[in-house]
């Protein structure tokens, strides 16, 4: 696959397109992953020290047209370039496991949210003291007269 974050860019950006034929809050998920897929190419555009909002918006505009999918950020000069030109590669199998990776570390999270915040039985409480049929000291207060 195309390196240089061309494969994460053009995953965004057709995460992005999926989100805008949903409704509602369902397109959340979509934006939200779209968005993560993101960061590896500006990490890329912070490691070269270049203006990381202009070169991201360019490499935004490349992956919307149809034959933009090989643009990605050259390493050495920080400008948006063909990677396929360049010949700049991933391979493939770590991108895959990559992603699985990153999916099974967020279930986990998910699971361990639930457990932490409080989804777990509730337990009976007790009733208080006042209801166990005795009657409370009295001595001292305004029924004694």
């Amino acid at each position: 696959v195309p390196g240089g974050g061309a494969a994460e860019m053009e995953i965004s950006a057709r995460l992005m397109e999926m989100a805008k034929t949903i409704e509602g809050e369902a397109q959340l998920p979509f934006k939200t992953l779209a968005g993560a897929f993101e960061i590896i190419p500006r990490i890329l555009c912070q490691n070269c020290g270049v203006d990381v909002v202009r070169i991201i918006t360019e490499l935004r505009a490349k992956h919307s047209s149809e034959d933009g999918k090989f643009f990605g950020i050259n390493g050495e000069s920080g400008k948006v370039e063909s990677m396929e030109a360049c010949d700049v590669w991933d391979p493939l199998s770590v991108k895959l496991q990559t992603i699985k990776t990153a999916a099974q570390c967020a279930s986990m999270l998910l699971r361990i949210d639930d457990i932490v915040s409080g989804i777990q039985k509730k337990q009976p409480q007790r009733a208080p003291a006042a209801d166990q049929g005795e009657p409370q000291e009295t001595f001292g207060d305004q029924r004694d007269g």
